[in-house]
This record gives structure tokens, C-alpha cells and sequence, in this order.
């Protein structure tokens, strides 16, 4: 889905250039590896990548630069971006600027809804496709069908999938017609493109996703996790940020809460431990040093509850072995 948003959108302008951000992923092909930030991981031995594809830094709150207040950060960013388009790009030759809403594998970073208006304005201004990465951040995951709907603006192309078939695979490119009918028939397909079980798939979790109050609960997994592990950072220094929008949350770890130098180890050996007593987890972050959530939005209360106290007391039996031990 990704690598046909990107087609849809240079055939539509007839250019070629793409602005994707630090700390995206967006896939593993040739072109989405390129547009992909996190190089160790996903990229390192698999080179040489797709051309014209430009990164920028994205405002991630948590580590505004000293001196600097969160808003004068997210000033900045939207500075660079219009910068970006003498430094680095030619509008002329600017095809799409891709966003995840939230940022997945870089560390569930909320994008500030300013700096998602910046890049809709510098793409109109420039004749630019936006194009919101959806993949891990829709399908109901935030509480909204789209992460980017938080903010009010308006793509015009989301990028689904994940979540989009309940385990079934199965992606999708939505937006404007006119983008999408630029091709020449023919011009944009895939082997197992519109596969029919997919879709039947896609369609249920769609009908259970817009059915009334169901989105709530991405809001109550929220609260659940916040009230959890909120109060933990006092007990934990080491715990440096919980945040998150909806089902979508992440906790933080750095070796010193003032310089905040990621602590890689911390993650994994809390992962260790949680995953001992049947909780099992998974890594996130550009550092990977963050721990994500992504809960089923009907977990049942009491089976979610139990699960983060199981955390919680891997954080506090880490932070023993780890900080107070050293």
C-alpha cells in the first residue's frame, strides 16, 4: 500500500521526490526500506536504496532540545519543513510528503496537530500529494477510524492495513479520485491484490469498528495504562515518558531523566521478566528502548488490569537488579 500511495501520487504529479520523516517506518520493500528511518534495524545490508526520497526531523516532544520550549521545537520543525523545499527538495519536484499520524516503530510519538497542518499548507502550497500512513495508527487504534482525525486535517491519501483485516493480510490506498485514476489501467496491481477472503475479512472489522461506542474503549485502555504507570516515574526515574493516543501507548526508558540517553537494556530485560510471568511484549521506539502497548480494543478489563500489574512489577524488579544493584 505504501509503495502504490507513492506511485499514485507521482503519477499524479508527474514528480518524483518524496519527504518522509525521522523515525518512520513504512516498510520493507526496496522503496518503503528507503523511506523507513531506522537504518540498523530494517535497512543495514539490504542497499543500495530507492533514489529521491528526502528526511527531515519530526517534533518529538519528549526530546526537545535544551533551550528550547516544546512550541519553539514544533516551530522549528515546521521552519525546517518549508526550508527543506530550498535545501533539499525543488517544490517543482516534490511528488508527496508522507506522515504516520502517530508515529509506530519510532516510538508511538504523537505528531503535534501544528506541525500536521504545516505539511497539508506547505503541500497545497506546493502542489504536493500529503499522504497519512495509517498502517499501525488507523483502523480504530487511537479511538478515531484515523489517528489523523484528531488534528482535523484532511490527507489526500490514507495508507491502511494491519489492523484494517483483524489478522487477515490485507492493505488498502483510500483518497482522492483524481489521484487515484491517474494511473493508466493497468498501471498500479499486485498478485494478491482485492484477495476476496481478505476483504470479507476487512469488511467485518470495519462493521465492528464503526459500530456505536466501540471506538470508546481505545479511550478507556488509555486511562488504564496511564493510571497504571503514571504514578510509576516518581518510583522509577528511569521511566521517562507514557504517552500515546488511545490503544496506542508506549513507555520510555532512559539511563538518566535529564540527559535522557535511551536505556536499550532496561526494555529488554523488563520484556524478560514480563514475559516469565505470561505477559508477552514487544520493543518500539528509535532507541529501541521503549516498551509498546497495542491491547485488543475488547480486551476484557480484568485480563488488561492483570497484565500491566504484571509490568509494572517487572519495572520495579528491573529497576532493583539494574540502577539500585549498580
Amino acid at each position: 500500500a505504501v509503495e502504490n500511495a507513492v506511485k499514485f501520487a507521482r503519477r499524479y504529479t508527474g514528480r518524483p521526490g518524496i519527504i518522509v520523516f525521522e523515525g518512520a517506518y513504512h516498510g520493507r520493500t526496496n522503496l518503503t526500506m528507503a523511506m523507513t528511518s531506522k537504518w540498523g534495524l530494517f535497512k543495514k545490508g539490504f542497499g543500495p536504496f530507492a533514489p529521491e526520497v528526502y528526511r527531515l526531523p519530526v517534533p518529538n516532544l519528549y526530546r526537545t532540545p535544551e533551550g528550547m520550549t516544546e512550541e519553539e521545537w514544533v516551530d522549528w520543525c515546521g521552519w525546517n519543513l518549508e526550508n527543506a523545499l530550498t535545501a533539499h527538495i525543488d517544490p517543482s519536484a516534490l511528488a508527496a510528503i508522507v506522515i504516520e499520524p502517530v508515529i509506530g516503530e519510532g516510538g508511538f510519538i504523537p505528531v503535534p496537530h501544528k506541525f500536521l497542518r504545516k505539511i497539508r499548507e506547505v503541500c497545497d502550497a506546493a502542489g504536493a500529494v500529503m499522504i497519512a500512513d495509517e498502517i499501525q495508527s488507523g483502523s480504530g487504534r487511537t479511538g478515531r477510524l484515523w489517528a489523523i482525525e484528531h488534528s482535523g486535517v484532511v490527507p489526500d491519501l490514507i495508507i491502511s492495513a494491519k489492523s484494517l483485516g483483524a489478522g487477515m493480510p490485507i492493505s488498502a490506498v483510500t483518497g482522492r479520485a483524481e489521484i487515484l485514476d491517474a494511473p493508466h489501467v493497468g498501471g498500479v496491481g499486485s498478485t494478491y491484490g482485492g484477495n476476496p477472503l481478505a476483504c470479507v475479512a476487512a469488511l467485518e472489522a470495519l462493521k465492528i469498528l464503526t459500530s456505536p461506542g466501540f471506538l470508546d474503549k481505545a479511550q478507556h485502555i488509555e486511562r488504564m495504562v496511564r493510571e497504571t504507570f503514571e504514578p510509576l516515574k516518581a518510583e522509577i526515574p528511569v521511566l521517562g515518558d507514557v504517552r500515546g493516543v488511545g490503544a496506542m501507548m508506549v513507555l520510555e526508558f532512559v539511563k538518566d531523566p535529564k540527559t535522557k540517553e535511551p536505556w536499550q537494556e532496561f526494555a529488554m530485560e523488563t520484556i524478560k521478566l514480563a514475559s516469565r510471568r505470561g505477559v508477552i511484549l514487544i520493543r518500539a521506539g528509535l532507541y529501541t528502548n521503549c516498551i509498546r502497548f497495542l491491547p485488543a480494543l475488547d480486551i476484557p478489563e480484568d485480563m488488561l488490569r492483570e497484565a500491566l500489574l504484571v509490568v509494572a512489577g517487572a519495572i520495579r524488579e528491573t529497576y532493583r537488579a539494574l540502577a539500585v544493584g549498580a
